[in-house]
């Protein structure tokens, strides 16, 4: 009897939302057959292990950089699910180049592997981009949406590649793909994550967390038949919705209760990182119910994943903890070591001067724990937003490209996925589907990807003001 299920290739299984959705889809294998791909390194992987003895999947050796591999991955794949690739913070201590091989030319073997499968028209590809795109959405501007300017903080090459390979995958010309970008996601290891990067994430800032379970469902989701054509060829923000919108230091308070004893309030950069509130989340959970815990939730079961030690030792030794925290702060990448090494640049990047940080209170007690607006407040995206992609006329086009500083030199509207012509406001002219840049919130290739660009570009685009006027105040 042949298998009629629908083949599944998954890449990132063994991180932390590959490994939810190989748990969730292999629930669901009497409709979905599962192909892994796996690097040959991580043969001892424990998910690796545990797909093998329990048949779980079959297991593609190669990586993302290896078109050989892919196109062995994607051959006969109904539903291809780009999860993999190197992510912050281990890929920040890497080599750039090393970085855009794997996020980027992965993102294009795996596209040009369909066209060479010629099923450019069936193929389903669904790539996982980030938050980390829009970047830095302190208050009052915290609310963000899908359309919204990518603005890439300063030193993030990690979102530069997620961006890039974003754009590959929404040009790509095949017929169904979906870029959904992943929030800050709960799981369970994250105690065990004691990195500077800690120090980069503002204490006033927020984030509209989803967890890892419900990620996993989400991507065992998107390969059902329940999905409607209106999801592809689109960009989604995924986020736990109104139960799931914490405020960072609510979240430090959830995760470590003994915050006050163990962390003080000038470790932490007060800018330049990312993280929003999702005014549109529930859009995507209306075309493909995925929710199932929330970051409260969440915080209720974690302590249950944690050894003991690493639950009682902050509370028995809050100083020795503090101590040791202190000294990750004083690593390079630590916001102390900033000031240890009169680091200017970051010192500008993450607090904007010495002085502003010299101004943040020493003790909680004089610290203000902001809590911002929940009332969503949408940013101007300098066209019609109640026509859709087949509506779009010249004169949005025209519109949103003037609204960007630049201007649109196409004549007529035509596809939404069929690129154009534009040039921005320092003068290079590129070509861009009006969906990746009105939908995705995309624009000049060449500025978009370089922060030093950006005051600048704010001078001359109201549409990126939005986003970057207030923060550099």
């Amino acid at each position: 009897m042949s298998d009629t299920r629908k083949t599944v290739f998954l890449t990132g299984a063994t991180g932390n939302m590959g490994r939810e959705a190989v748990k969730r889809i292999a629930e669901r294998s009497a409709d979905l057959r599962l192909r892994v791909l796996v690097r040959p390194e991580e043969r001892d992987h424990p998910v690796v292990r545990d797909i093998q003895r329990r048949a779980l999947a079959e297991v593609v050796w190669g990586d993302l950089t290896d078109p050989a591999s892919i196109r062995q991955g994607v051959a006969g794949a109904d539903v291809v699910l780009h999860v993999g690739g190197l992510v912050s913070p281990a890929c920040d201590r890497m080599p750039p180049e090393v970085v855009t091989r794997v996020n980027v030319g992965g993102a294009r073997n795996i596209v040009d592997a369909i066209k060479a499968e010629g099923t450019a028209a069936t193929t389903r590809l669904v790539y996982i981009g980030t938050v980390a795109q829009t970047g830095s959405r302190n208050a009052p501007i915290h609310w963000g949406r899908t359309g919204d300017p990518i603005k890439i903080s300063t030193y993030d090459h990690y979102a530069v590649t997620k961006t890039q390979a974003e754009a590959v995958i929404a040009e790509s010309g095949i017929r169904h793909w979906v870029s959904v970008r992943q929030s800050g996601m709960a799981h369970y290891d994250l105690w065990r994550l004691f990195d500077p990067i800690m120090f980069h994430n503002p204490l006033n800032g927020v984030f509209e967390w989803s967890t890892a379970n419900d990620s996993g469902r989400l991507m065992a989701a998107v390969c059902g038949d329940a999905v409607p054509d209106a999801f592809w060829r689109g960009f989604y923000n995924i986020g736990g919705g109104a139960t799931s919108r914490v405020v960072n230091h609510e979240f430090m308070a959830g995760t470590m209760p003994t915050y006050r004893k163990v962390l003080r309030p000038h470790w932490f950069a007060t800018r330049n990182f990312h993280g929003q509130w999702y005014a549109d989340s529930d859009k995507l959970e209306a075309l493909v119910p995925f929710r199932e815990q929330s970051i409260h939730d969440y915080l209720a079961e974690a302590p249950r994943h944690m050894p003991w030690i690493a639950r009682v030792v902050p509370k028995l030794l809050p100083g020795a903890v503090r101590k040791r925290i202190e000294g990750l702060a004083k690593a390079p990448d630590g916001s102390l070591h900033w000031f240890d090494t009169d680091d200017q640049p970051h010192i500008r990047a993450y607090f904007g001067s010495r002085a502003a940080w010299e101004a943040i209170p020493r003790d909680w007690a004089h610290f203000t724990l902001d809590q911002p607006s929940r009332q969503p407040v949408l940013l101007d995206h300098g066209y019609d937003e109640a026509r859709g992609p087949g509506e779009w006329t010249a004169a949005d086009l025209a519109g949103a490209a003037a609204f960007r500083g630049g201007a649109c030199h196409a004549t007529e509207s035509g596809d939404p996925d069929t690129p154009v012509e534009w040039s921005c406001a320092h003068g290079h002219r590129f070509a861009m589907t009006p969906n990746l840049m009105l939908a995705g919130g995309h624009w000049c290739p060449t500025c978009m990807i370089d922060p030093a660009t950006y005051p600048a570009t704010a001078e001359r685009s109201p549409y990126f003001a939005q986003v970057w006027t207030q923060e550099r105040e």
